[in-house]
């Protein structure tokens, strides 16, 4: 027999199997879209950390300016001591002299610098308001919880209360 007559002989029959070494199947791991999906992943980090750093510095940056707006509130506080000083002087100065004069313009000018710095006065007529007043005492009234006396004034400074007014409140006789 030749050669090609052996090739013809070991032709399997139909319906028999063709034995073909079987090689194991193995994934083979696409390297450029392993490589995409560590570059989406890295990108993600990427942007993960740019919003952190975005927050940080936002908040950052209102802290600053929230400090900025009351660094000043003791040495504000200190100055409003002189402020009620001058008050009582200028309450009890009989006769409306150039001295006297002289001691509203300083009040006045140093009022002028502190609202100019963010201070205000607290309204202490009408109404009693917790948030702004402190009752030191009571007194009998027309209405419920009305402001009758003004002990002390009191200031905010930014909308911040900086002190409260001291203040006597109505209670309504029964």
């Amino acid at each position: 027999m030749t050669g090609k007559s052996r090739q013809k002989d070991e032709v399997p029959e139909e319906g028999a199997a063709a034995e073909t070494p079987e090689e194991p199947k193995v994934e083979e791991k696409d390297p450029l879209a392993e490589a995409q999906a560590k570059a989406e992943q890295y990108l993600d980090m990427a942007r993960r950390l740019q919003a952190d750093f975005d927050n940080y510095r936002k908040r950052s940056q209102r802290e600053n300016e929230e400090y900025r707006k009351y660094a000043c509130s003791s040495i504000v506080s200190d100055l409003l001591t002189i402020v009620d000083d001058l008050d009582r002087a200028l309450e009890h100065a009989g006769e409306e002299t150039e001295f006297v004069k002289g001691i509203a313009g300083v009040r006045a000018n140093l009022m002028k610098i502190l609202e100019a710095n963010g201070l205000q006065e607290i309204p202490a007529d009408g109404k009693f308001d917790p948030n702004f007043h402190e009752a030191l005492c009571t007194v009998e009234g027309e209405e419920d919880d009305m402001v009758a006396e003004v002990f002390q004034k009191g200031y905010t400074l930014n909308g911040k209360v900086l002190r409260y007014s001291k203040v006597k409140v109505t209670k309504k006789t029964a």
